[in-house]
């Protein structure tokens, strides 16, 4: 549906005579006689089938109509004037809009957004943190970074890393407890945090599978550990002395490399889909998807697999 738009000279000539006060001030503004801009005036009456001034005591006074076209005309004309501003000096900027999970927000993105915006100076990002599935048409989402790409067949998809789990504690828990070179067996339920994935992530492995993939058949009773609804939590919880986690290596990253966070045990899960980066396949060649999404591969794999070049 083709948008209906006023007639822009008019519009012009009504702003500057409403905030000047009358024809005069306006024509002197615009560097044209009074009597055209009360003509310009008169076909924005026309386009609108609306009285926009009314005259008292020989002064120009907005109607109610008048008013209400005023506040939303001057509003958009400052706009247009500004961009265009920005074009002549040219600072025009690009917006980026993405969409991400919560703990990928939390625990990677809002780190290392910053080194993106290094190399994009001129793109200013909207970041939009939710769960799937997302609307992208309605909120104009440019790039939706999700756990696997299955909810989105028709999109266009790159995969950015696959991410594992694996025990992690502090190294005062650690030392704590006793599991400097000991055995997995040594762990009590009671130490343990879980991670709530919830229905959507029913491919994230447990404490029950990773006992089963050292070679213990074993399932922990749930209920004498702590549970958290977040993988972030998780991390936090072991962060804090509070038990020993089954985290994300690329949530954890910045903890291990630092030494604020171990890995007591030998034995690394890798989850059952990878990070997507998704987006319409028009988006691509919106200026900063294509940047966008090289950096978000290159980022994702260090400290979960050998770095690439970007």
């Amino acid at each position: 549906m083709q948008k209906r738009l006023p007639p822009l000279n008019a519009l012009k000539a009504f702003e500057a005579a409403a905030r000047g006060g009358g024809y005069v001030s306006a024509a002197r503004e615009l560097g044209v006689s009074p009597a055209a801009v009360s003509q310009q005036v008169k076909n924005l009456e026309g386009f609108f089938d609306k009285q926009l001034f009314t005259r008292f005591n020989n002064r120009l006074v907005l109607t109610d109509a008048g008013l209400a076209i005023f506040v939303e005309s001057s509003t958009a004309l400052e706009k247009l004037a500004a961009m265009t501003q920005r074009v002549f000096e040219g600072e025009v900027r690009s917006r980026l809009v993405v969409s991400l999970l919560p703990s990928l927000a939390n625990r990677w993105f809002n780190r290392s957004l910053p080194a993106f915006l290094d190399l994009e100076p001129a793109m200013r990002v909207e970041v939009r943190v939710e769960d799937d599935p997302v609307d992208f048409a309605r909120y104009n989402i440019d790039v939706r970074i999700c756990y696997g790409a299955h909810l989105y067949p028709e999109l266009a998809n790159t995969v950015l890393v696959r991410d594992e789990v694996l025990p992690l504690c502090t190294p005062a828990f650690m030392e704590g407890h006793g599991f400097d070179g000991a055995v997995p067996g040594v762990l009590s339920d009671t130490q343990l945090i879980h991670t709530l994935w919830g229905p959507s992530f029913a491919s994230h492995p447990t404490w029950t599978d990773w006992f089963a993939w050292v070679g213990q058949d074993r399932a922990p009773d749930f209920g004498k550990g702590h549970g958290v609804g977040r993988s972030s939590l998780a991390i936090d919880l072991a962060l804090a002395g509070s038990g020993i986690a089954l985290g994300q290596r690329l949530l954890a990253r910045d903890e291990i490399a630092e030494g604020r966070l171990l890995a007591p045990f030998e034995g690394a899960i890798p989850l059952g889909h990878p990070y997507c980066a998704v987006h319409p396949r028009a988006k691509a060649r919106k200026p900063g998807v294509p940047s966008f999404v090289q950096w978000a591969v290159c980022d994702a794999m260090r400290g979960v697999a050998p770095p690439l070049a970007y």
